[in-house]
């Protein structure tokens, strides 16, 4: 059997470039039990990337980096009905990072073409859609704040906001960006270089907001703690700030208390809630960024531009 490289963490840290190295992988795998062969096309970049090299999943060396990918099956194991060899399919699972990958069916979602505007969904529209209508209860005439508002799942918590009929606030970092969501609907676009994002939401919005997205942690949530409306919710999906606050466990600040005493009794006072979201616990207009990655060596330059927070929607590795 052919080799095939994969993106190999071998060390843990934070710092996706110190922590991986492309590996030539001696045989192609073989598809056990309830398992598929993938050969990769696309592979989606996330956040939560740097989790994994830095051991949050599990720390056993070495390990195949990612958590997303596309492309078409090549092997089915036994037991497996649901997809077969030949199939276009988009799944989430570990051990992406790589030209082929071995993957659990009940992981693969069947896709009628393969491209790279599968991928937003399966991670970023899904965890949009579980986020807004589960977690945050939605309705209608609500206030929706959104957080990294044009990043690869906050594009599709302002489209899916603005469908059920609400009222979207949303925060993003250049000027670009704040075209791209105006397109989307966006109501109220905050360019967080240069305004206050608490003082606009305390001066024009002096209810407070009714559903909080929140994904980038520091300023941003103290602003959904001071600014919650009574009954509101906020939905904690991530903490890109904290990622960016250090590379390596070594050079980490020191824990501070998850919520002060203040914001504990602002959130009281307001009868609010915070409620986490973790895509695992909830198995029950594309968001792609225009950059284009090719081939593996480009997955670090895609997840800088990430946390440099470049990006407009999801950003995507094109294999072949």
């Amino acid at each position: 059997m052919p080799p095939f490289r994969a993106v190999q963490v071998q060390k843990l840290s934070k710092d996706f470039r110190a922590a991986t190295k492309i590996v030539n992988i001696p045989e192609l795998p073989t598809a056990g039990p309830s398992n598929i062969i993938v050969k990769n096309h696309f592979l989606g970049i996330n956040s939560t990337d740097v989790n994994l090299t830095n051991g949050m999943y599990h720390d056993k060396l070495p390990f195949i980096a990612g958590v997303e990918g596309a492309g078409i099956v090549t092997e089915v194991g036994e037991g497996v009905t649901a997809v077969k060899k030949g199939d276009a399919i988009m799944y989430q699972a570990f051990n992406a990072y790589a030209e082929y990958a071995e993957v659990p069916a009940s992981a693969a979602i069947k896709v009628p073409k393969l491209s790279a505007n599968v991928l937003p969904v399966a991670v970023g529209g899904v965890s949009a859609s579980i986020c807004l209508e589960y977690l945050g209860e939605m309705k209608s005439n609500e206030t929706v704040f959104v957080t990294a508002a044009a990043g690869g799942t906050g594009q599709f918590v302002v489209q899916l906001a603005k469908l059920a009929g609400n009222h979207v606030i949303g925060t993003t970092s250049t000027d670009e960006k704040a075209e791209a969501l105006k397109k989307l609907g966006c109501d109220r676009i905050i360019n967080y270089n240069k305004e206050n994002v608490s003082e606009v939401l305390k001066a024009e919005y002096p209810n407070g907001v009714d559903i909080v997205f929140e994904s980038v942690g520091g300023e941003m949530f103290r602003a959904a703690v001071d600014n919650i409306a009574v009954h509101g919710r906020i939905i904690k999906i991530g903490f890109i700030s904290r990622v960016l606050e250090s590379k390596t466990k070594e050079d980490a600040p020191q824990p501070t208390p998850l919520l002060s005493w203040e914001a504990n009794e602002k959130i009281l006072m307001k009868s609010a809630s915070i409620r986490g979201f973790f895509m695992y616990h909830f198995e029950e207009h594309p968001g792609v960024d225009p950059t284009e990655y090719k081939g593996l060596e480009s997955i670090p330059d895609a997840i800088d531009r990430m946390f440099a927070r470049e990006n407009m929607g999801k950003l995507i590795i094109k294999l072949e």
